[in-house]
């Protein structure tokens, strides 16, 4: 029996997300993320795979897989492994190809704020902005008195007022990822000004989709450039990646910057690498400002503490924190390097270990948005790679 088509209506349910992940451009309308015409950053493949690699879990439900068991237990749909630069693991599921762009959801988030952070190292932004002196129209809004640093750390005050299906559902179609509804005036910005404060700014940590659009919002105002023209400036000409990316658009033309970005998982790769570099290509390009992994992985005095209440549950590691809207698992610290990472939903992954000199690039079409077992066995598994190729080569 053959299976009807991907639509609108199917696209984010199982079996139908396998395939529409692979092809968004084909449903949603897409702006491109130009690559430039620069070289591209080769990546040199060593060693024959890592398949048949065991790995020792420490968290999650299994305890003991192989790397190809890991793939398949986990639904990937792409994993690319680097080590010291190195292309030690690459595969491909479910059609995917080396060029098949994939929607990134969330990991999105940390894409936007890595290009946003070369906007603040050109001195158009600052952490320290006030928000409303940026966008003067958040100025009695719940964001008055919010500043850039807030919406990078998710912590502002304010509630997130998307918190029913009904309006999801609403919010989907107004970004042109669900059949037409609702009113044909709004878009995706529209409820940024019906944003209320419920507790002082730079509180706890939660964690909430619309702030990235909002530190894009005013990414753009400061620099004149719309979302898909800065991160290609800022960070995707640089990267040397091999092919253009996309990111969803609503239906004023608005970037979904917080889960928009679809690209293939060597580009993810080549990002996490780069950020390993401390912002650096091999070849000595600068990608990332010097500084801005510095930053994210060095928490403020109470940063650990406001991760606890709302993040734990995503990122069961004791002393995690969010910043840079990177999840971070372990600060840089003067005996070893830094483990940090984006996450979206469905299984989207990019996984920096910087002691290990690892990184990670993994798609995923899990069957629900978020499943605990998948999440903490992926997290760890990732961990696992880590700890194994380190001590391979030593």
């Amino acid at each position: 029996m053959s299976m009807e088509p991907v639509t609108l209506e199917n696209w984010m349910r199982p079996p139908y997300n396998v395939s529409a992940y692979q092809r968004i451009g084909e449903l949603i309308p897409t702006a491109p993320i130009s690559r430039g015409a620069g070289p591209v950053h080769d990546l040199i493949a060593e060693g024959t795979g890592l398949g048949s690699l065991e790995l020792r879990l420490q968290d999650g439900p299994r305890r003991r897989l192989t790397v190809a068991e890991l793939v398949e237990w986990s639904h990937t749909d792409a994993l690319v492994v680097l080590h010291r630069g190195r292309l030690v693991h690459e595969q491909y599921e479910h059609g995917m190809r080396p060029g098949t762009r994939h929607l990134c959801m969330s990991v999105s988030k940390s894409i936007t704020a890595t290009a946003v952070g070369s906007v603040i190292e050109s001195g158009a932004l600052s952490p320290d902005d006030e928000v409303g002196a940026i966008v003067p129209e958040f100025r009695g809004t719940g964001l008055a008195g919010a500043s850039v640093r807030h919406l990078l750390d998710m912590r502002t005050g304010t509630r997130e007022d998307i918190t029913t299906l009904e309006l999801q559902r609403a919010y989907f179609s107004i970004c042109q990822w669900a059949p037409p509804a609702g009113p044909p005036d709004e878009d995706s910005r529209s409820h940024f000004w019906r944003l209320t404060q419920v507790r002082p700014h730079g509180g706890d940590f939660e964690y909430r989709s619309t702030l990235t659009c909002v530190l894009a919002l005013l990414a753009e105002r400061a620099t004149g450039l719309r979302v898909p023209e800065l991160i290609s400036r800022h960070l995707w000409r640089r990267l040397g990646a091999e092919h253009d990316a996309e990111i969803t658009v609503d239906r004023s033309g608005h970037a979904l910057a917080d889960i928009g970005v679809c690209c293939t998982a060597r580009d993810l790769a080549r990002l996490g690498e780069a950020l390993r570099r401390d912002g650096l290509r091999p070849d000595g390009t600068r990608v990332v400002p010097e500084g801005w992994v510095a930053d994210t992985l060095t928490p403020d005095g109470d940063q650990a503490a406001a991760f606890l209440r709302h993040g734990s549950p995503y990122l069961t590691v004791p002393g995690a924190y969010y910043r840079n809207q990177w999840w971070v698992a372990a600060p840089r610290t003067p005996d070893g390097g830094g483990v940090y990472m984006a996450l979206g939903i469905h299984g989207q992954m990019l996984f920096v270990h910087e002691a290990a000199g690892v990184v990670i690039a993994k798609f995923s079409s899990w069957p629900e948005p978020w499943i605990d077992d998948l999440a903490r066995g992926s997290i760890a598994g990732c961990l696992a790679i880590a700890d194994t190729l380190s001590s391979l080569s030593t």
